[in-house]
């Protein structure tokens, strides 16, 4: 075997098993965000879904100030009747 040279100061030293680590880290932080990006078809028919269920309902909803507002009316003009027909 050869002796090593000596290191000179201020070097760093990285070794296979810190190299195998990262790589290691990397492989699995990649393999997080893969698994992410194949869940967003199943968000954006989620979000799809969503969306026509809410629209679903606003149409659903606006019957109700109309039949206020006519109800509102019909005792006004019943209101004007009574005082007016005597």
């Amino acid at each position: 075997m050869t002796p090593h040279a000596p290191v000179p100061d201020g070097s760093v030293i990285i070794t296979p098993t810190e190299v195998y680590a990262e790589v290691r880290a990397t492989h699995d932080e990649v393999k997080a965000v893969s698994a992410k990006l194949d869940a967003l078809p199943e968000l954006s028919r989620q979000l799809a879904d969503h969306e026509d269920r809410l629209r679903v309902l606003e149409r659903a909803r606006w019957p109700l100030p109309s039949l206020a507002a006519l109800t509102g009316l019909a005792a006004l003009v019943i209101g004007l009747y009574g005082l007016l027909g005597k």
